[in-house]
């Protein structure tokens, strides 16, 4: 089994589309990546399958290898942090908010998805529910990540075949230190928290722990200004959390700038002022640029202290766990 010498599993799930699964995902990747993590990401979104997009890599192929798939490496580690702190924990607790992106090392990252077998970009994925089945199991078994520390597994929305499968699979081939549980996304509006509720349900009758709820969308940073708008409201996911009874991990506004570096590859640059979750951006008065890894150009945005608080209190509660 592929999945033998990975330490800890973890799902992002959520029961409605276009919530931003995948953006958390990524950025949850790259977080625990900064925190010199070894981290892979496992997109079963089949039918749309936008990891490759984010992560930047959607023209590469994934090698054959003896027994399976090798994974698209994404960046290798970079060991600076690692050496400097002599553990490979920033400051030994995994908090990072002060120096984020300040002469950092950061673990390794790799990616799998169908779409780097798909022949073309734009190609449909038109297929059944046993085949989906199928392609999960395939992917579970036979793509080879190495040792990692965290798999984040990116999925589709609801509740359907591809869950079931990944589930049972995960829990027949996993240990229970493995499965780590489920990170839940939703957004503020009151139709997301009601579909995200059906996959807290989902979650409890299939044994799977809920490690967080993330409430995406909650604001909208101007990109010409120095305000955070609260476009969808905020506060509904907190409250769906606390109702569940379930740890709330924090609150996501939009950003334009986050959407920039994942459409164009240019680092974030904020006018002054910018006020972020409370905390005023650093002004770079430097002319963004696209040059530099993606992990790297990541620590300038502004969403950057919000995952790495996130991830902070999802390592604890993994250990937990």
């Amino acid at each position: 089994m592929s999945l033998k010498d990975i330490n800890h599993i973890v799902l992002v799930l959520s029961g409605k589309g276009g919530v931003g699964k995948s953006s958390v995902t990524t950025q949850l990747a790259l977080t625990l990546s900064l925190q010199g993590h070894s981290v892979g990401v496992l997109d079963i979104d089949l039918t749309g399958p936008s990891i490759p997009r984010f992560f930047g890599i959607e023209t590469s192929k994934v090698r054959q290898a003896p027994g399976g798939w090798i994974p698209v490496p994404v960046h290798e580690a970079n060991k600076a942090r690692a050496e400097q702190n002599g553990n490979g924990h920033v400051n030994g607790s995994g908090d990072a908010s002060n120096d984020i992106g300040k002469d950092r090392g950061y673990g390794a990252l790799q990616c799998m998805s169908l779409g780097f077998l798909l022949a073309n970009r734009g190609d449909a994925v038109v297929w059944r529910g046993p085949k989906k089945t199928a392609m999960v199991r395939q992917f579970l078994s036979d793509v080879q990540w190495g040792a990692l520390d965290y798999l984040l597994i990116d999925t589709p929305p609801g509740t359907s075949d591809e869950h079931i499968s990944l589930v049972e699979t995960l829990l027949k081939e996993t240990t229970p230190e493995q499965l780590a549980g489920a990170v839940i996304v939703t957004t503020p509006q009151a139709i997301s928290i009601s579909d995200v509720r059906k996959e807290i349900n989902f979650c409890r009758k299939t044994d799977v722990s809920i490690l967080g709820v993330v409430e995406n969308m909650a604001g909208f940073v101007c990109p010409n200004c120095s305000e955070c708008t609260n476009v969808f409201s905020k506060g509904g996911g907190e409250v769906m959390a606390k109702e569940f009874e379930v740890p709330f991990l924090g609150s996501v506004p939009i950003d334009p700038m986050f959407i920039r570096l994942i459409e164009e590859g240019k680092r974030p640059v904020y006018p002054e002022g910018t006020v972020i979750d409370g905390k005023a951006m650093d002004v770079d008065t430097a002319e963004s640029s696209e040059e530099g890894l993606l992990v790297e150009k990541y620590t300038a945005c502004s969403l950057s202290p919000i995952f790495d608080g996130m991830a902070t209190q999802l390592v604890s509660a993994i250990v937990r766990h």
